[in-house]
């Protein structure tokens, strides 16, 4: 008798995880365009289109260099982008006009669990939008692009990177209401992207010494500089600086995120 509730909280999890999975597989047709169309158009534009024109990138090892230095970023967006699109848009709209969330939270669970629910689902996505992209990356450059795995720094990363992603879609899903979803892409997706290290390594940035340290408050520059490390042999940011940080960020996420939560949902 004394494990009955446990059990009862394990399987009502699993059901959660269950019914949005299912709703992934249903919406795979909706998935997959959206999921593919930024990152494909972003790596033909710079590794095909510009190589082929004699622009942008250079030619010979230079367009070569870039084309393997974009694939950890491509994935790295790629990650950041689904996280958010994946938990918090649809908790945006939960919490709004279809009031989804009140089913969500009748389920036997505490409500903390509910909400670390939505970032494994959301974790889960963006590793499989991680997945469906890498393909992408490799494969469209008209250089050759280097890969060389590090499987040991691949298989820790990545998922540490899907679930940071995930905690952080939580945290946007419980700060913004509908009104105000342009200001997340606006104000703060779009300086993410941009300052993300996705276009070049953050060790570049030494000449620019402010903006170097500035960008380090940006979660993204440690899920590009983790991929590079993981896929290509390009230089990037110390793993004893990556990994630390992106715990701390994901810790900081979850808990801002968990916190929102809880007060979204019993005020």
């Amino acid at each position: 008798m004394m494990d009955t509730p446990s059990v009862s909280v394990s399987t009502a999890f699993r059901a959660l995880l269950a019914r949005d999975l299912y709703v992934l597989r249903h919406n795979l047709k909706e998935f997959i365009p959206r999921t593919v169309l930024q990152p494909l158009l972003l790596v033909f534009v710079f590794t095909y289109v510009f190589p082929k024109i004699g622009q942008g990138v250079g030619g010979g090892k230079a367009a070569e260099g870039f084309s393997t230095m974009l694939v950890a970023g491509v994935l790295g967006s790629v990650i950041l982008f689904q996280g958010i699109q994946s938990v918090a848009l649809p908790l945006v709209s939960e919490f709004g006009y279809t009031r989804e969330i009140e089913d969500r939270v009748l389920a036997p669970l505490p409500v903390e669990l509910v909400a670390v629910e939505k970032v494994v689902a959301g974790a889960l996505q963006c590793l499989l939008a991680a997945l469906i992209v890498f393909p992408i990356a490799y494969f469209v450059p008209a250089t050759p692009v280097n890969i060389t795995y590090n499987w040991l720094i691949l298989i820790s990363f990545a998922p540490l990177a899907c679930v940071a992603a995930a905690s952080l879609g939580l945290m946007f899903g419980t700060m913004f209401d509908p009104r105000n979803v342009p200001l997340l892409f606006g104000i703060i997706v779009v300086p993410l992207t941009f300052l993300g290290c996705i276009y070049f390594p953050w060790q570049s940035l030494e000449a620019i010494p402010w903006l170097q340290y500035l960008v380090l408050l940006n979660p993204l520059v440690y899920i590009s500089e983790g991929f590079r490390a993981a896929l290509t042999p390009v230089p990037h940011m110390p793993l004893l600086a990556i990994y630390p940080v992106m715990l701390a960020f994901t810790g900081l996420f979850l808990w801002r995120g968990i916190a929102g939560f809880k007060r979204r949902v019993l005020s």
